[in-house]
């Protein structure tokens, strides 16, 4: 489990591209300065989630935590802005962990693409025809065939964003599970998707590839025309987030199931 320092001395700051998160960043940096070595003991992140996400990346295997204020839009991943008592505001923060996806896709031409996700890997229809996929667990199959738009794989971190808009469950973020949700099935028409073990490796495969292709994408990153993507969870990459006291993403996610 990474550790979080009590004290933070040296603490770099980011910000989105933004005016408003631009601003702030001066401001911030007049006011405490920002640490440009490649050892901070935390990270503020000024924007909103994509930010948050791009820091995540970047710092993926650093073991350092973010800290982010909103300057963006949606913030959920995200601080309320505040200039004052910053380093006291770090000091109190509580953490949540999370682990990244790992997401191994082959194309047509046979050629492996590997990259992370932190909110999820999703699989897409490139065409107006829909897609065919077979789903595996463990080895096993589990799903012979799904025609639908597309099919994604969430974290708990990740179950509140694109997972939620295609009615998947919101999952806590200490909970061992993953979600597995299709997007606008046709059949089997009633089947919702599934819960299972962070320790589980899916397979999708992609039938009739050629006829009905299908992108991968983990977070940002791409592959086009693939014909089978394996997605696990990585349980050695700690993912560190920092949330004031009251705020922590456990109380976010919990609230989000209460709104209407």
């Amino acid at each position: 489990m990474a550790k979080v320092p009590h004290k933070f001395e040296r603490v770099a700051l980011v910000a989105s591209d933004n005016p408003e998160a631009q601003s702030a960043l001066q401001r911030l940096t007049k006011a405490y300065g920002a640490y440009t070595g490649d050892t901070p003991d935390a990270v503020v992140a000024l924007g909103g989630d994509g930010l948050m996400l791009q820091t995540l990346h970047r710092y993926m295997h650093r073991h350092i935590p973010i800290y982010g204020m909103n300057r963006g839009s949606v913030g959920f991943l995200m601080n309320e802005y505040r200039e004052e008592d910053l380093f006291e505001r770090l000091t109190r923060a509580e953490p949540a962990i999370t682990h990244p996806l790992t997401m191994t896709a082959t194309d047509a031409g046979g050629c492996t693409h590997r990259a992370p996700a932190i909110n999820e890997v999703s699989l897409f229809r490139q065409t107006y025809q829909a897609a065919k996929l077979r789903i595996s667990v463990d080895g096993k199959v589990r799903l012979e065939e799904l025609i639908c738009d597309g099919i994604l794989v969430s974290t708990p971190a990740g179950s509140t964003a694109y997972n939620l808009s295609a009615y998947g469950p919101i999952l806590p973020i200490d909970t061992a599970l993953l979600a597995l949700t299709p997007i606008s099935p046709f059949r089997p028409r009633r089947w919702r998707g599934a819960l299972l073990p962070n320790r589980a490796r899916i397979t999708i495969d992609v039938l009739e590839a050629a006829k009905r292709p299908v992108s991968a994408v983990a977070d940002h990153a791409e592959t086009r025309d693939v014909i089978r993507v394996q997605i696990e969870e990585d349980s050695k990459v700690d993912l560190i987030m920092l949330f004031d006291p009251g705020h922590s993403l456990d109380e976010r996610i919990l609230s989000e199931q209460f709104r209407y």
